[in-house]
């Protein structure tokens, strides 16, 4: 007879994050958790206080996966490859997005994720205030946009963003500028909402690029944009 792997917190974990993926995170309780996991709900709450305390790690759950960079980095690069992966995780995982920042108690790793991202920022040029501004500003973009992704009517790529345009027209003659748009868009043909991510997150980048240029002296080393 084949042992029963024991319960820890990280099983736990794991297991209501498996629950959200089915059912969304207003189905995780001790009751549903136990059930993925094969046990009583009451043997949970030796290795989890409550029910609070197992949302609270389920938040810290999803930005432990989310790929951090290393303080020293290229501020953009390390951003863009942050926001990629925090889209994917994500967009794997929509329940997460109303918890990442709704926690009363934030877990290490959400911690460590904001301070290393704090510090990836300030170590390149930039002063607390604009790190800070920074930091809200990408996010609230991240979040947005795998909201959106999300909840798009159509499955993006192979052509479903044009074939949704056309079934929701609008009368040209009433709405000239989207008819316009529609037309540009997918008149060259390869048009895919997914791209508007990096497009996006780019400008942002440029206008991030600019700030810090004003804000700090020119150092050795530092391309400056007139």
């Amino acid at each position: 007879m084949a042992s029963r792997t024991p319960l820890s917190r990280d099983r736990i974990i794991n297991a209501a994050a498996t629950v959200a993926d089915g059912a969304g995170v207003a189905a995780v309780s001790m009751r549903s958790v136990a059930k993925v996991l094969g046990v009583e709900a009451m043997s949970l709450y030796h290795h989890v206080p409550s029910k609070e305390a197992l949302l609270d790690d389920l938040a810290d759950w999803v930005f432990a996966r989310i790929e951090l960079p290393e303080v020293g980095d290229s501020w953009r690069e390390a951003i863009t490859a942050r926001a990629r992966s925090a889209r994917s995780v994500l967009t794997a995982h929509p329940w997460a997005l109303g918890m990442m920042e709704s926690r009363p108690n934030p877990g290490p790793a959400l911690l460590q994720h904001h301070d290393r991202l704090l510090g990836v920022l300030m170590a390149e040029g930039f002063s607390a205030a604009l790190a800070t501004h920074a930091f809200s500003a990408i996010d609230a973009y991240v979040y947005g946009f795998a909201l959106t992704e999300t909840s798009l009517p159509f499955e993006p790529g192979d052509g479903a963003e044009e074939a949704f345009a056309v079934k929701v027209a609008a009368p040209a003659e009433l709405y000239p500028h989207i008819a316009r748009s529609r037309a540009e868009l997918f008149g060259g043909g390869g048009y895919a909402f997914a791209d508007e991510f990096d497009y996006g997150l780019e400008l942002l980048l440029e206008g991030l690029g600019r700030r810090v240029a004003d804000a700090s002296p020119a150092l050795p080393g530092r391309v400056t944009h007139p």
